[in-house]
């Protein structure tokens, strides 16, 4: 089958070469067409000049773009072309209403739609090692495992469209809650006057170790927050997590918080950084 990949930021990139590597990637657009047309060139594939021109030469469609308005943006013009029988797959993070619409909109069309975000941050995308979670027909998602399994090492199917987007809600407020309890404690470290490395280095080996401390321990108590995860992506994604919790008639507290956190960081220009920058309020609490 051959595929196209819309959407070249820091998660796409690395699973649009992951799917080259396999074999199956045809094209590549980006809204920035500088961005394609390199990956392009490096891949000895195609860099397309509109999502129209993609959408009629390939049969499977990855999406991976930032917000809920640019998704449907995306497969409004995904439907001006898409042949009958294509798969459209969204792994972008977005709510389940804007899924489920994509996948309507498709469905007039006779194209086919699977939600199917994923978490493991750029590394994961890098080395292929993401964990999906898919929403859509399981018939859909069999025709196109293979192309999946060249990007991830684990695809869940969790049910109807939208369930994947619902499943990744669920990791982001876990991620939310992770990110305050590894920051907090590390700056409770510091404050503490311990050699930080080795601090990281043991708790790692412990009950209380976790991707989290492996990945960004170290580089957050240097003052270092290169994205990885940018913390402005988890605010958008911690609202639509906020927003199915109120409707779900819950209190989401962790994430009202984590929210709260993360505006004042963005209000002082941090939003582009890494989630782990959560770290420089940590320590300004912790000095005051």
């Amino acid at each position: 089958m051959k595929a196209g990949f819309i959407g070249l930021g820091a998660m796409g990139r690395g699973m649009a070469i992951n799917l080259a590597r396999a074999g199956h990637l045809a094209a590549v657009y980006n809204r920035s067409g500088d961005k394609a047309s390199a990956l392009a060139a490096e891949l000895g594939i195609e860099a397309c000049e509109s999502i129209e021109q993609m959408a009629a030469r390939v049969e499977v469609l990855f999406v991976c773009v930032s917000a809920d308005k640019d998704v449907l943006a995306v497969v409004d013009a995904i439907c001006k072309t898409v042949r009958a029988g294509s798969v459209v797959v969204d792994m972008s993070t977005v709510s389940g209403d804007t899924a489920r619409q994509a996948a309507q909109r498709l469905a007039a069309r006779h194209a086919d739609f699977l939600d199917a975000p994923v978490s493991g941050g750029v590394e994961g995308a890098r080395n292929a090692s993401l964990a999906m979670m898919v929403g859509g027909d399981a018939q859909v998602l069999e025709r196109v495992r293979p192309l999946l399994a060249a990007m991830t090492k684990r695809i869940e199917h969790l049910g109807g469209v939208g369930a994947g987007q619902a499943c990744k809600a669920v990791n982001q407020i876990m991620v939310a809650g992770i990110n305050q309890a590894v920051t907090e404690a590390l700056a409770f470290a510091d404050a503490q006057d311990l050699p930080m490395d080795k601090v990281i280095d043991v708790i790692a080996g412990g009950a209380a170790g976790n991707w989290f401390l492996d990945h960004r321990g170290k580089t957050m108590t240097q003052g270092l927050f290169p994205p990885g995860f940018k913390l402005a992506l988890h605010h958008k994604d911690l609202k639509i997590a906020q927003q199915m919790a109120q409707h779900a008639g819950m209190a989401s507290p962790l994430t009202v918080m984590t929210l709260a956190d993360y505006a004042k960081l963005m209000a002082k220009g941090y939003g582009d950084e890494d989630i782990s920058a959560l770290y420089r309020l940590k320590q300004q609490r912790n000095s005051n």
